[in-house]
C-alpha cells in the first residue's frame, strides 16, 4: 500500500482551485489566438518587444522568456516570416541583433491583446460586476505580495 503524499500548502483545494482557473485561462487562450496564426510562445515574445523602450536583443528576449537563445532564434524566424517582426542591428555594436516591431507586428500586439481579454472574459463571464471588483481587489493583494516577497 503506497502512503498518502505528504499533504502542504499545495495540496489545499485553493491551490487546486487556481491550478484549474490558469490552466482553463491557458486553454481559452489558445482558442482565441489560433484564428491569428500565433502561438502562445510567439505571444509573449511579442508581448515582451511591444513592451520595451528600445528593441530588445536576442540574448535579453531569451532571459525574459526563460529559455535557451537557439528557442529565441526560432521564435524570431516565424514572426519575420509573418512581417511581425525584424532584425536590425545594434547602432553600438555590429555583433548584436535587435529586434523590433513592423507596423503589422503592432497590429498584431493589438489583435492579441484583445484576444487575451475575450478568453479573460470567458473565464469571468459567471461572475457579477460586484464579484469582478472583488476578485480584481484579491488578486492584486496577492500580486503585490509576490512582488513584494520577490523582491526582499
Amino acid at each position: 500500500m503506497v502512503p498518502p503524499a505528504p499533504s502542504g500548502p499545495a495540496d489545499t483545494p485553493l491551490a487546486d482551485q487556481l491550478i484549474r482557473l490558469s490552466r482553463r485561462l491557458h486553454r481559452a487562450q489558445r482558442r482565441h489566438l489560433e484564428p491569428l496564426g500565433v502561438t502562445p510562445a510567439q505571444a509573449r515574445l511579442l508581448g515582451i518587444v511591444a513592451h520595451c523602450a528600445e528593441p530588445p536583443r536576442m540574448a535579453d528576449l531569451a532571459h525574459r522568456l526563460d529559455v535557451v537563445p537557439r528557442a529565441v532564434t526560432t521564435l524570431v524566424d516565424g514572426l519575420e516570416d509573418r512581417q511581425a517582426v525584424r532584425r536590425v542591428p545594434d547602432p553600438g555594436n555590429r555583433r548584436v541583433t535587435r529586434i523590433e516591431l513592423t507596423p503589422s507586428g503592432r497590429d498584431l500586439v493589438d489583435q492579441l491583446r484583445g484576444a487575451r481579454r475575450e478568453a479573460a472574459e470567458d473565464l469571468l463571464a459567471p461572475l457579477g460586476d460586484a464579484q469582478r471588483e472583488q476578485l480584481s481587489a484579491l488578486l492584486t493583494v496577492l500580486d503585490t505580495g509576490w512582488s513584494t516577497a520577490g523582491s526582499g
